[in-house]
């Protein structure tokens, strides 16, 4: 009895193997959980600092420039594509309306946003719907006036700070191949489109709300009977176009009834009004009209402003390149309408006072007579008017210019 009880006694002081074992497992799974939980809480912190994309500045900039056919929109589109800092295209939507030729232009609209919108991304892949081939550089339209695809890594033969040529451009890029302008899109920190097949500002609402674009609208409009006096010299050129805008089912049509002036007329005057008369607070800061007239007058004042607008520093080469773009001879040829060449600006601008007929300039203001005022040009009642050069029809820019900072969001 003895013997057991001291056996009993033995046990008692000792705990078991088994409690020991338990005891062990049990600080090593606390232990794990620590370091696990730490773990995760190291990730969770480091991951969280790149989730919220959407607060964060974009890393790119997205300007369109909107406008309509012959209003100076090829001339201000220049003034982005020879940034070094820019990645440019030139209505890259021709090749929507070139396929689908014939539907409206309302119709294709969705259209040409998703490409505005996949080009923004940089996924040129959205080409291969209406280029289904294997492509070079010059299948895009008016690749060669894009120094981005003149240049490293598109093409060896410019550098980024060049100011390129359109023809040398031609001559010497022209068969590298069509996956250069998806690398060399992803190169730069701001990608700017110039498009005049947008007739309606609110089409553009679902890329302005989408904070990953950080997208800039530059509003450029010019006094509509310049922009008529410009189509008489491309009447040929313009004649498809002319079709999809008034919904001909693919018949081409010469605007000599300003039928097609009238539907450009109504798009400035909506999309003005839309941006500056009770916008939607995401508009805010993002859109920025600019006058064609405004901007030969003054060419550096009206660049850096549109510069500052999208975040670009204006370098002393294109301060010189501009100045002397601006200030050629005479208002271009016929041949050269579709060209950026050296001209005298302010020439250009009032070249269609001479040329068109007091006939012609009032049809134009029947049809566009509310654009002409709301856009802040003056009308003409006479000929003698119309021929009287020191007769400024441009309303200087305070009489009519919206401000932001007289909107009040909640009225």
């Amino acid at each position: 009895m003895i013997k057991f009880a001291w056996i009993q006694y033995c046990i008692s002081c000792f705990p078991s193997a088994s409690m020991v074992r338990l005891r062990i497992s049990s600080t090593i799974v606390v232990v794990f959980l620590m370091i696990q939980t730490g773990f995760l809480l190291f990730m969770y912190a480091r991951h969280s600092s790149f989730i919220p994309q959407s607060e964060e500045k974009p890393s790119r900039v997205h300007i369109l420039i909107l406008s309509s056919w012959r209003s100076g929109s090829s001339f201000v589109g220049q003034l982005f594509s020879q940034h070094p800092d820019v990645f440019y295209l030139m209505e890259p939507a021709w090749h929507v309306w070139v396929t689908m030729y014939q539907n409206s232009a309302k119709v294709l609209h969705m259209a040409v946003r998703d490409l505005v919108r996949s080009v923004f991304k940089c996924d040129m892949s959205v080409f291969d719907a209406y280029m289904p081939w294997k492509r070079n550089l010059s299948d895009l339209f008016q690749w060669a006036v894009s120094r981005a695809l003149c240049s490293a890594p598109a093409c060896d033969s410019f550098q980024r700070t060049d100011i390129t040529n359109e023809m040398a451009c031609k001559t010497l890029c022209g068969k590298y191949p069509f996956s250069k302008v998806e690398e060399a899109c992803k190169t730069y920190s701001h990608i700017v489109l110039k498009e005049v097949r947008f007739f309606d500002l609110t089409v553009l609402y679902p890329l302005l709300t989408d904070l990953s674009l950080n997208l800039k609208i530059i509003h450029l409009v010019r006094d509509p009977r310049a922009v008529a006096k410009s189509r008489e010299q491309s009447v040929k050129a313009l004649a498809r176009d002319n079709g999809i805008v008034l919904s001909t089912n693919g018949s081409k049509v010469e605007d000599s009834k300003y039928k097609v002036m009238q539907e450009i007329c109504r798009s400035h005057v909506q999309i003005y009004e839309t941006a500056t008369q009770k916008p939607p607070r995401f508009l805010k800061d993002r859109y920025l009209m600019i006058r064609f007239e405004d901007l030969v007058q003054d060419p550096l004042s009206e660049i850096r402003d549109m510069y500052k607008f999208a975040d670009l520093r204006l370098t002393p080469k294109l301060e010189s390149w501009i100045y002397n773009i601006t200030h050629g001879q005479g208002p271009g040829k016929k041949r050269e309408a579709f060209k950026i060449t050296s001209r005298d600006a302010v020439n250009v601008s009032q070249a269609w006072r001479n040329i068109l007929s007091f006939h012609k300039i009032k049809k134009v203001q029947e049809v566009c007579k509310g654009a002409i005022n709301m856009l802040g040009y003056k009308l003409l009642d006479s000929e003698k008017e119309q021929k009287d050069l020191s007769l400024d029809l441009v309303v200087p820019r305070r009489r009519n210019q919206f401000s932001w900072s007289s909107f009040n969001p909640k009225n």
